[in-house]
């Protein structure tokens, strides 16, 4: 029987006087990829980082493994981070490091490891994601893509269990996103992590995801699997799913 990683109680959330999430409740297995869709500024961003533990809802709970995370001891908190990665929507890299030490950076922070283990580390990062060539130079120096792939690699430099991508192909080109998402799949099934991912583009959602969450309306909907997905007779939902919706007010 699957573990059940992460669960979301009765989780809502509100921004200012806007309610963005309201009483969401679901679960994830160990080793799924979840694809958060919806339109956007409607909580997919925000929905990530409370799952991530990085927001607290308003109310209701992130259960991790049968712990709630806003209950455990800072310390348990912690340990429980370290098993984490996540890439940020708009990447997040420390520009003044180059490439290699930007994978560094988590594994000297967190970790004991020697240095000379750090090196190997990052050189088998960089490896994993195909830019260990650009070790030497600085974010600025490479393409937007190999800046996606850098932090898709420091995400996952601690080995963690659950990861979190904000829009990892977001003004990416067709096929270097399709190749990005590749990328995820890839390195998700050799470890076997439990993935989440938002995404504004239907086509990268499909790819990636084993169930799909559609996010709008202060509702999170689980459509099922892709194809199931594809078949869900909602009338709004379908809109989005087909782009057909021309504003968020078809979707309210």
């Amino acid at each position: 029987m699957a573990l059940t990683a992460l669960q979301l109680r009765s989780v809502s959330h509100a921004f200012a006087d806007e309610i963005l999430l309201e009483n969401v409740d679901l679960s994830v297995e160990s080793g799924e990829r979840i694809a958060l869709v919806g339109p956007s500024g409607r909580g997919k961003s925000i929905l990530l980082k409370i799952m991530a533990g990085l927001l607290c809802p308003s109310k209701g709970d992130v259960v991790i493994e049968g712990q709630s995370f806003h209950q455990m001891s800072a310390e348990k908190r912690q340990q429980l981070r370290c098993r984490m990665g996540m890439l940020f929507q708009k990447n997040a890299l420390f520009d003044s490091l180059k490439v290699g030490e930007n994978i560094a950076f988590p594994l000297r922070e967190v970790t004991k490891k020697s240095e000379q283990e750090i090196e190997t580390l990052v050189v088998k990062g960089l490896e994993s994601v195909g830019i260990l060539h650009a070790i030497n130079l600085y974010p600025d120096e490479i393409s937007g893509g190999m800046q996606k792939r850098l932090g898709i690699a420091r995400a996952q430099a601690l080995d963690p269990e659950f990861l979190f991508y904000d829009d990892p192909t977001a003004g990416l080109d067709p096929i270097t996103s399709r190749k990005i998402i590749e990328l995820i799949i890839s390195l998700q099934e050799k470890r076997a992590a439990t993935i989440f991912v938002v995404t504004n583009e239907m086509a990268r959602a499909y790819q990636v995801a084993h169930r799909i969450w559609f996010v709008g309306s202060g509702k999170v909907v689980d459509l099922g699997s892709p194809e199931e997905a594809r078949a869900n007779k909602d009338p709004k939902i379908r809109a989005f799913l087909r782009g057909e919706a021309h504003s968020v007010e078809d979707l309210v």
